[in-house]
C-alpha cells in the first residue's frame, strides 16, 4: 500500500517515522507541532536543541522517544501569502528532502501531516494536492508506504472544475441508474420465484458446462496484457498503488481473486479503456455500474483518459469512498 490518505492522529500512527510541521526553531509550537512535542516527551525538545533549527524546505531527523516511531522528520513548511513567493517549489521541497531522509534512514513507513495547511495559511485542497503530486512521484521510483493523515474532508474544495465535473457526471447518471436498478430487482424477484425450482434440477450440468468454457482468469489475463504493453511488472505495480509481495501473489497464483480496488488499480496503471477494464476485473468477480458513487468515479477517470492513480484516490478520498490500491489484502 505504498501511498494512503488516512483519518487518525498522526501521534498514534505505528509507522518507522512521522513528519512534524514545524517552525524554522524546531523547538515546538502549535497545531501537529506542539501535539507531537507533548507525545514525545521531553527527550524530543532537547535534541531539538542541538539542530540549531531549520530553513524553510528543509528537513531535519531525530528520535521518536515516546511516540510509537523510530524517527520524527521536522520539516518547515512556507508561509502562505499569495501563492508567488515560492510557496509551491517550497512544500513540495519539503515532501522530498523529508522523504529523502526517510530513505536514507531506511524507513519503510511514513506518516505526513498536511504541512503548512493549518496556521500557515496554505490552501488545504491545494497542499493536498502538492501532497500526493510529490510524494506520488518519488514512490514510482521508490520502495516505501507512505501515508498522508487528515483529520476530515473539509480539506477539499468542491468548488474546483474537476470536483465539478465529476459531481455532474454522477447526477446524470447515479439517481436515474439506482432507481432503475431497484425496480428492475424488484420484478425479477417476482419473475423468477416460480422458476427456482425448475432450474434447480440442471444447476449442476450447468455449472460444469460454464466451467468447461471458462476464459483465462484474472492473473493469466493481466500478465498477458503487461507482456503486450511492453511495461516492467514493477512499472505497472507501482503506477496501480500496490506493493511488490502483493503483486508476486498475482503473479505465482492463477487462481489468485485480489480485491476489487485492487485489480482496478492495474486495469488503471495499464490505461486500458472502459470495455477492457470492465473485461479484466470481470475476471476477478467484479463489475462496473452507475449504482455506486465509486464506479462512476472510475468511469468518469477513464472516460478522460486520466490514468493517474494519485489524483483518483484524491478524488475517492474526497467523496469518502475506498481507494485504490491494496490496503490490508
Amino acid at each position: 500500500m505504498p501511498l494512503q490518505i488516512i483519518r487518525n492522529d498522526i501521534t498514534k500512527v505505528q509507522v518507522d517515522a512521522i513528519v512534524n510541521a514545524a517552525n524554522n526553531t524546531l523547538l515546538g509550537g502549535g497545531g501537529v507541532d506542539g501535539a507531537i512535542h507533548r507525545a514525545a516527551g521531553p527527550g524530543l525538545l532537547a535534541e531539538c536543541r542541538t539542530l540549531n533549527g531549520c530553513a524553510t524546505g528543509e528537513a531535519k531527523i531525530t528520535g521518536g522517544y515516546d511516540l510509537p516511531c523510530k524517527y520524527v522528520i521536522h520539516t518547515v513548511g512556507p508561509i502562505w501569502q499569495d501563492g508567488h513567493h515560492r510557496e509551491r517549489e517550497l512544500l513540495v521541497s519539503c515532501y522530498r528532502k523529508s522523504l529523502e531522509l526517510a530513505k536514507a534512514n531506511g524507513c519503510e513507513t511514513v506518516a505526513f501531516p498536511l504541512i503548512s495547511a493549518g496556521v500557515y495559511g496554505y490552501p488545504k485542497a491545494e497542499a493536498l494536492h502538492v501532497a500526493i503530486e510529490t510524494i506520488g512521484g518519488f514512490l514510482l521510483e521508490n520502495d516505501m508506504t507512505v501515508y498522508i493523515v487528515v483529520f476530515d474532508r473539509t480539506v477539499f474544495n468542491f468548488s474546483t472544475k474537476l470536483f465539478a465535473d465529476i459531481a455532474e457526471y454522477i447526477d446524470d447518471r447515479y439517481v436515474d441508474t439506482h432507481s432503475d436498478a431497484r425496480r428492475e430487482r424488484l420484478r425479477m424477484e417476482c419473475v423468477c420465484a416460480p422458476m427456482a425450482a425448475a432450474k434447480g434440477m440442471v444447476a449442476s450440468t450447468s455449472l460444469t458446462d460454464m466451467l468447461k468454457d471458462m476464459d483465462a482468469g484474472f492473473s493469466e489475463t493481466l500478465l498477458n496484457l503487461i507482456d503486450r504493453s511492453g511495461k516492467k511488472d514493477s512499472e505497472i505495480y507501482k503506477k496501480a498503488n500496490i506493493d511488490r509481495k502483493l503483486f508476486s501473489k498475482i503473479r505465482k497464483d492463477p487462481g489468485y481473486h485480489p480485491s476489487k480496488t485492487t485489480a482496478i488499480a492495474l486495469a488503471i496503471a495499464l490505461e486500458l479503456d472502459l470495455e477492457q477494464t470492465k473485461d479484466l476485473i470481470a475476471r476477478a468477480g467484479y463489475t462496473l455500474t452507475h449504482s455506486s458513487h465509486f464506479d462512476i468515479i472510475i468511469e468518469f477517470f477513464i472516460q478522460n483518459k486520466d490514468y493517474d492513480v494519485f489524483r483518483i484516490n484524491e478524488v475517492l478520498f474526497g467523496y469518502d469512498q475506498s481507494l485504490l490500491g491494496n490496503m490490508k489484502e
